[in-house]
């Protein structure tokens, strides 16, 4: 009977072509979707994860994401430093600068001012130059997709002269970094060059990065830093979810995605199952004839069923395929503005459920005609 059922299927190309482009089509829009706003949600945090070294940041606590800064006095810094539990701790700034190129091309851009010292917060792949060249007067490191934004036609190369907010500075190294949410080019140098490079009012000081000792336990360094200093502290991972969470509840971003993932999901029902109920109608005779023939409700079930897991793994399998193939596609630019977008695979096992219901319920209301068909309509005209 499952032969049967096969054939059934596949004896009917037109139907058939119309029920796996509907699943195709209905898999590659929430798949690509659903993975894009979890590459969105991951960007608005990625100046966290790519700051590596500490696993505390310190800050004002009227801060509630990592883009939204207002700076502290320098004389913070100092008071973490001597809180229980803190192995060390280092300045970092965070900032806006206008950059003027040698030809004349206007970007706005963010700064990144690091320790003068250690120059903890520098992205760790390099492609050009090295650290120690960050310590030479107005020297800066840019990110790849900056440079290619500043100067779109010449290859990576370093020495190259810019002006940040009228203040003369030299690309001594380019690194790369995991992109961002907003594509500003992202100019590294040492915190004391930072501060002349921006306009800043009295206070400069955007967060203090610090580690905690080995043998401390971070959650509760960061309690101590609260009570001692009256500042705002969170460890690494819990300030990366709180930036995403900030974007995921005061941003319109869920509910520009969840509407396109909504109508692949209504897509999907409305061809896959009108498709499906249209298919099993026109196939009523060989249903009733094999229910003349003896088959109980229950086999017929399981006949139809099949038919619906085949369709399902065929459209599920080529949608994936096909988001696999996008990704791959736009992504293999390191500059590419859809760099760092990828398929989860959380992703693909969640649209895989939606894709079984989707055919779970195109069986279901099709059955109902398979359940209730007289078997004498065979013997009729």
């Amino acid at each position: 009977m499952n032969r049967v059922a096969l054939k059934m299927l596949f004896g009917d190309a037109a139907k058939l072509l119309g029920l796996v482009f509907g699943m195709a089509f209905s898999t590659l829009l929430i798949t690509q979707q659903a993975s894009m706003f979890v590459g969105i949600m991951q960007r608005t945090a990625n100046l966290i994860t790519e700051t590596r070294e500490p696993n505390i940041w310190v800050m004002d606590p009227a801060i509630e994401q990592i883009d939204a800064v207002r700076p502290m006095r320098d004389t913070e810094l100092s008071r973490v430093r001597g809180v229980p539990g803190v192995a060390w701790a280092v300045p970092f700034f965070k900032g806006q600068a206008v950059v003027t190129t040698e030809v004349g091309g206007l970007q706005s851009s963010f700064v990144f001012g690091l320790d003068d010292v250690t120059l903890i917060g520098l992205p760790p792949e390099i492609i050009l130059g090295d650290r120690e060249s960050l310590r030479r007067p107005d020297a800066i490191a840019i990110d790849e997709a900056g440079f290619k934004k500043l100067w779109p036609t010449q290859p990576l190369s370093l020495g190259h002269t810019i002006e940040l907010n009228d203040r003369r500075a030299v690309v001594v190294a380019i690194v790369r970094t995991a992109p961002p949410f907003q594509t500003q080019p992202l100019i590294y140098t040492r915190y004391s060059q930072a501060l002349v490079f921006t306009n800043n009012g009295r206070n400069q000081l955007s967060y203090v990065l610090a580690r905690s000792a080995p043998d401390a336990d971070p959650a509760a360094v960061v309690r101590n830093i609260e009570e001692r200093t009256g500042l705002k502290a969170r460890t690494s991972d819990a300030f990366r979810w709180e930036t995403m969470m900030y974007f995921l509840w005061n941003t319109g971003i869920p509910v520009n995605f969840g509407t396109v993932v909504l109508l692949g999901v209504i897509v999907g029902i409305a061809v896959v199952g009108l498709t499906f109920n249209m298919f099993v109608t026109e196939n009523l005779k060989q249903y009733a004839a094999l229910k003349a023939m003896g088959l109980t409700n229950g086999r017929l079930i399981a006949m139809v069923v099949l038919q619906a897991t085949i369709v399902g793994a065929i459209g599920y399998a080529i949608g994936l395929g096909l988001t696999s193939v996008f990704f791959e596609s736009v992504t293999s630019d390191p500059t590419s503005f859809f760099r760092g977008f990828y398929l989860p695979w959380q992703v693909a096992v969640g649209v895989g459920v939606v894709a079984t219901a989707i055919m779970l319920m195109s069986a279901i209301i099709s059955l109902r005609r398979v359940l209730v068909v007289d078997p004498a309509i065979v013997f009729r005209g």
